[in-house]
């Protein structure tokens, strides 16, 4: 069976898929966070590049942010977006100091796009087992950007290749 946004009758499984939505926005919001602060901060011989790839990739996420909450609300529950909810409950790295090199950036940033990843995929699993299709489809669609995002971070640890 698959479940709409009206059509959960056992409200156990609507409180597990709610509470995996959560732990998703607040995830989603601290790597948001962690991107802005990189964009701000980032200093360096590539700054220009990596200034405007954290700000494109942070709107992005900003908006899968956003889907995520309103795919709560849809479901009968709060969205809870609070500062003090995602710093309690995100389970990415504590994030960038003020001052880094940019090697140090792109690592950091890198590690919370493949733990992001890595904890979307298991939400896709949860929510299909518990047969809600559309929240798995909506990892589902997160998860392929988080790895595009990780490629575009990756991309730059790569040695130039030699002609």
């Amino acid at each position: 069976m698959t479940l709409t946004s009206s059509e959960y009758t056992n409200e156990p499984v609507a409180a597990s898929v709610l509470t995996i939505l959560q732990a998703r926005l607040s995830d989603t919001l601290d790597l948001h966070a962690q991107l802005k602060q990189a964009h701000w901060n980032v200093k360096g011989p590539n700054f220009i590049s990596l200034h405007n790839l954290f700000d494109q990739i942070a709107e992005e996420v900003d908006a899968a942010s956003d889907e995520v909450a309103e795919r709560i609300v849809a479901l009968g529950g709060r969205a809870d977006g609070r500062i003090v909810t995602t710093a309690k409950n995100s389970t990415l790295p504590e994030g960038l100091e003020l001052a880094q090199g940019q090697s140090s950036v792109l690592a950091t940033i890198a590690s919370a796009l493949t733990i992001h990843a890595e904890a979307l995929r298991h939400a896709i699993d949860l929510t299909a087992e518990f047969g809600d299709a559309g929240t798995s489809d909506l990892f589902t669609s997160q998860s392929r950007l988080a790895d595009k995002h990780r490629w575009l971070i990756q991309a730059h640890f790569e040695a130039p290749q030699e002609a």
